[in-house]
């Protein structure tokens, strides 16, 4: 599939689907449902649809979705204020500090993003279930495997509203209700497991043609992480069910990138390069094609310093947001490739081609260290005044706090340049869920096959001579160091609030400067905005 003309079809779609609704008129200025489908191409785009609105909520790229309160609620990242910047009204503080209230954008963004999405599946529901493929040049087996991608994406987005929010509404058609009542997190909990048990066999398996698309791969990753998170979200553990679904992806049943079955990446990093498209390891993935559509995973914005396209030879600097909080990064060992790449640390030097001499070499501040060599270091607390300690969220200046690097975009002659896709599943995460529910199964012991599972990937972050001492063995591979580990393989990758809640760590742990906080904090509060314009809401439990 050409990524070029499903982004266009799908920007074109965007101006203004379903926009009318006078219907005894003709519409020359928007595009309803009549006016559109008149190809596959355009199909294709109504189903593509909501990826370009879950650029948003599902990935850091400068708006307060999902991704953002996974993480900066959790133990790996905060955005803390440094000098002048980064208050932000308390937002990041609040998220770091467990103190968010019903009104809080923080709470609000992600719900109306997430429901957003989900009603433009909805919508393509809709229009697909009344339009004759046939009449397009497609058949009626493309059209069953069409409006079961479609829900299955629509299941992964309640998938996610219900681990944030977990009660609430179950909605399948555009406004109706108008007004619909909230449901209980178990209740969702088995519509999205019907959903996507009721048309997963009917998806494509994954191939080259599917990258960015939903998947029969995809799909049993969805099932693998409810059924991971199902003692949390519906009471009743389902280890066995993770299992099965595990070893469906290991085994191929849902297609692959590699040409048989899916496969570990032997080079830990290439997952997240600018080539990832074909990476054998990636399972489901938000596509972007900078090169041929102008359309990236803009993880600048959160992420970079103000001068950090110095650093890369890139066309756009950062915000200087987000960062790694101290003790996440003194987690990962010094030998751990993973620290080493996945993390700016120490004196910013500029790409060869940017200096003008050979003195030009470093990067230079803009605030506090203006005009001084930018040097990034784990403390986030102010070092120009020789200030000691932990430091806290108010306390950082400029340079405070190891930065991401997990996605490299390229330089600005890179064929590929910010061509990365962002992964939402890969096989990685697999063999860590089976791990995970093997032991559960054992009592939260590790049995040899977890720990392989385990070393497998981990194998991949040390160089040879380090891993004989580095490997698990039975006995190393308790449950806090499962913990442990998912944090370093997956730091960055939206999955932490999630996993602490589970292992019962997020409202009763401290890290850093963050001390323990109310049970009612593993729910995110229905947005007070949305419970004004609907009565049939029912707020969560301290709300």
């Amino acid at each position: 599939m050409k990524k070029t003309k499903v982004y266009i079809s799908a920007a074109l779609l965007a101006l203004g689907m379903s926009a009318c609704t006078k219907l005894d008129e003709k519409p020359y200025s928007v595009i309803t449902a009549d006016n559109f489908y008149h190809n596959r191409e355009e199909v294709l785009a109504a189903v593509l649809r909501p990826f370009t609105h879950a650029n948003a909520w599902a990935a850091p790229t400068g708006q307060t979705g999902y991704w953002r309160l996974q993480e900066l609620s959790a133990d790996q990242l905060a955005w803390p204020q440094k000098g002048r910047h980064g208050y932000d009204g308390g937002n990041w503080i609040r998220l770091h500090n467990h103190t968010w209230i019903a009104n809080d954008d923080n709470a609000w963004n992600p719900w109306r993003l997430m429901f957003w999405g989900m009603g433009f599946c909805n919508n393509s529901i809709a229009d697909f279930t009344k339009l004759d493929f046939t009449k397009i040049g497609m058949t009626d087996a493309d059209k069953v495997s069409i409006i079961a991608e479609t829900k299955v994406l629509r299941a992964w987005h309640y998938l996610k509203l219900m681990d944030l929010y977990g009660n609430i509404p179950i909605v399948t058609e555009v406004g109706i209700p108008e007004t619909p009542p909230t449901k209980p997190r178990k209740e969702v909990f088995a519509f999205i497991e019907k959903e996507i048990k009721d048309n997963v066999e009917q998806l494509k398996p994954l191939s080259a043609d599917m990258v960015g698309r939903v998947t029969k791969a995809g799909a049993y990753a969805m099932l693998v992480e409810l059924y991971l998170n199902a003692k949390e979200w519906s009471g009743t553990e389902r280890w066995d069910d993770c299992i099965t679904y595990c070893n469906k992806i290991i085994a191929g049943d849902g297609g692959s990138l590699s040409g048989s079955i899916p496969a570990l990446e032997p080079d830990i990093f290439r997952a997240f390069a600018n080539t990832n498209a074909t990476s054998p390891e990636d399972l489901f993935q938000i596509a972007y094609d900078f090169r041929n559509g102008n359309f990236r995973f803009g993880w600048n914005g959160d992420f970079w310093h103000y001068r950090q396209r110095q650093v890369y030879n890139v066309d756009r600097d950062g915000n200087n947001g987000i960062v790694v909080i101290p003790t996440a990064y003194d987690a990962f060992k010094d030998n751990d490739l993973r620290k080493q790449n996945w993390m700016l640390i120490g004196p910013q030097k500029k790409d060869p081609a940017l200096r003008t001499s050979e003195g030009d070499s470093l990067v230079l501040g803009t605030e506090e260290y203006n005009n001084k060599p930018l040097v990034f270091v784990k403390e986030i607390r102010r070092n120009s005044e020789g200030e000691t300690g932990p430091g806290g969220m108010t306390r950082g200046e400029e340079n405070s706090g190891a930065r991401f690097a997990k996605y490299l975009p390229g330089k600005l002659d890179d064929p590929n340049y910010w061509g990365n896709d962002f992964v939402l599943y890969r096989l990685t995460e697999i063999y860590y869920n089976k791990a995970e529910a093997l032991m559960r199964k054992a009592g939260g012991v590790a049995t040899q096959e977890a720990v392989d599972l385990i070393n497998t990937c981990k194998k991949r972050a040390f160089k040879p001579a380090d891993w004989p001492k580095e490997a698990y063995t039975t006995s190393s591979l308790t449950m806090d160091e499962l913990l442990a580990e998912r944090g370093r393989e997956f730091i960055f990758e939206g999955k932490r609030r999630t996993d602490l809640i589970r292992f019962n760590k997020f409202t009763t742990a401290t890290w850093w400067d963050h001390q323990p906080s109310a049970d009612k904090y593993k729910l995110f509060p229905i947005p007070f905005r949305q419970m004004s314009i609907n009565p049939n809401l029912v707020q969560n439990d301290g709300y």
